[in-house]
């Protein structure tokens, strides 16, 4: 079992640009339980490439304490949670997860863990579902259109603000897009 000698480091991440002041929030909250580095990014967990992650992963070493402020920050499902938990305990990483209140130093916090994460993934497929039945509900009543493509309706202005030298990140924060948007349209 690891020892809480080493450093702590925290992680942060936001689905979107627009979420700012989330990220700020969980950054602010690892910043006072003691994180001596945090990794942050703005990416959604769906995507394949969360570089920040990965840096924070590779930094961690044996000894050290890696912080989240909420599971869902950390991994897109259960799986991934448990494979990312087991693979840094396997390398002397304890996690702290603190919406939770677990510490994976002790077997009942690894016990905890796994059965929260259990419910956490149960909750989601029941909202889904809810969701799934309303939307069949509202398409039946012909009442649901879908949601509006708002970045490809600025495919123009992206392409106009590329061809000045505006960078992605700026692209996206003009036009109030996400940069994955800004990055699908250009490579287009």
């Amino acid at each position: 079992m690891a020892k809480a000698h080493g450093a702590v480091i925290g992680y942060a991440r936001t689905s979107t640009a627009d979420q700012v002041a989330g990220l700020d929030a969980q950054i602010a909250e690892l910043e006072s339980i003691g994180c001596s580095r945090i990794f942050s990014e703005q990416v959604s967990s769906i995507d394949a490439d969360r570089p920040q992650l990965k840096a924070a992963l590779d930094y961690l070493r044996d000894g050290d304490t890696f912080i989240v402020t909420r599971p869902d920050r950390l991994a897109r499902n259960t799986g991934e949670l448990l494979n990312i938990v087991e693979g840094l305990d396997q390398r002397g990483v304890v996690v702290r997860i603190l919406s939770m209140d677990i510490n994976t130093s002790t077997p009942t916090g690894k016990l905890l863990l796994t059965f929260m994460a259990g419910i956490a993934t149960f909750e989601r497929e029941l909202m889904l579902e809810r969701q799934r039945a309303g939307i069949a509900a509202a398409k039946a009543a012909g009442k649901y259109k879908g949601r509006q493509p708002t970045a490809r309706n600025k495919a123009d202005q992206v392409l106009a603000l590329k061809a000045e030298g505006v960078g992605p990140s700026e692209i996206a924060k003009r036009l109030g897009i996400g940069r994955t948007s800004v990055h699908r349209i250009l490579a287009a």
